[in-house]
């Protein structure tokens, strides 16, 4: 089931870059939620290509149809399809990379994998792929939010070495990521962060980035010991997207070097609740939610198709010269911002009805 995600809230997703269409089967959706298209369409219309010209070209509505599983706008507690057509596919775009597998691409492990793959795009490997996710990711934080009160909100934080400064986890909002074209709340920051993917569009090239992700009154218990911890779980779901190369949850890396009497969290009453003073374990004690937001940082490489001719060898072994056609973004965390936010929910939200069958 390598298409497939939780186990409660099960998500499948299906389709490829250049093909009729992408989309999901959802499984374990309550019966009984209000659910349309609109409610799913915003987190697409984030993600969708040709937003502006720091993203691909390629022109895609990505306008959802729910095929299953709603009548008279409730769920029915059955499986929900969702579909996104393909319109603007290019196939012909990468007719001379058939025989040439793209450096740092997967064009080369889904053909010793499966003896074969979708030449067009990527097929599956794909950023086109995580359609079907964000759609999904959508149901599970309306369910999240009316439910739980659950609120999660992405942003870029770096882009290059340019870094996001000032930027409060606690009351950062989605208007605010929004409000510029890279995604990154702090304005300063993002013009910085604008020249420089623009320079290295201009020079055929890419570049990679961070996007931090909150998630805010997420109550304590949610993660399943030992092996379905939350931020495991986490880590799974965010190093499954493509060009994703690091996860780190709370202090991350930077806690490595600081002593325990330093990165320690002391409890404290907040209010009906034990809260902690500092957040440096990022809202997870022990794989299971304490009750604090639960904070993350995902890595994305540079993008690995660019315009630039590159020297590799073709499937042969022969040496040749790729000069990749085709519309590419030049960094993929403007858009990355939602799918890390419905991953998130996704997550989230398996586990939440896992502690509730517990609890019953």
């Amino acid at each position: 089931m390598s298409s497939s995600l939780g186990t409660l809230f099960r998500v499948s997703t299906f389709g490829e870059s250049h093909g009729v269409g992408v989309g999901a089967i959802v499984d374990g959706c309550p019966a009984g939620l209000q659910l349309s298209e609109a409610d799913i369409q915003g987190q697409l219309d984030r993600r969708r290509p040709g937003q502006s010209d720091l993203t691909t070209p390629r022109e895609e509505a990505d306008q959802v149809t729910i095929l299953s599983g709603v009548e008279d706008g409730l769920t029915l507690g059955t499986p929900i399809g969702l579909l996104v057509h393909n319109k603007d596919q290019r196939p012909g775009d990468y007719g001379e990379m058939d025989q040439v597998p793209r450096p740092s691409h997967a064009d080369f492990t889904y053909q010793a994998k499966y003896g074969t793959r979708a030449s067009s795009g990527g097929g599956r490997s794909s950023a086109r792929e995580t359609i079907g996710r964000v759609a999904a990711g959508a149901i599970a934080e309306k369910i999240l939010r009316e439910e739980w009160g659950v609120e999660i909100v992405a942003w870029v934080s770096s882009v290059g070495s340019e870094q996001a400064t000032g930027i409060d986890p606690d009351k950062v909002s989605r208007a605010q990521v929004d409000a510029n074209l890279i995604r990154c709340p702090d304005k300063t920051s993002a013009s910085r962060m604008e020249t420089l993917v623009r320079e290295v569009l201009e020079t055929k090239d890419s570049i990679g980035g961070v996007v931090s992700c909150v998630c805010r009154n997420v109550p304590a218990g949610w993660g399943e010991p030992v092996f379905d911890k939350l931020d495991a779980m986490l880590a799974q779901a965010m190093l499954s997207l493509p060009a994703t190369k690091g996860f780190e949850i709370g202090s991350g890396f930077a806690g490595t070097q600081l002593r325990g009497s330093q990165h320690n969290d002391p409890f404290v009453q907040k209010g009906d609740r034990l809260g902690t003073v500092t957040n440096n374990a990022g809202g997870v004690l022990g794989g299971i939610s304490s009750g604090e937001p639960v904070l993350f940082r995902v890595a994305f490489k540079p993008v690995a198709t660019i315009g630039q001719p590159q020297q590799t060898a073709d499937f042969d072994g022969k040496s040749v010269t790729l000069e990749a056609k085709g519309r590419h973004d030049p960094c993929v965390v403007p858009r990355a911002v939602p799918i890390i936010e419905t991953m998130a929910a996704l997550v989230l939200l398996d586990l939440a009805l896992r502690q509730k069958v517990r609890k019953a």
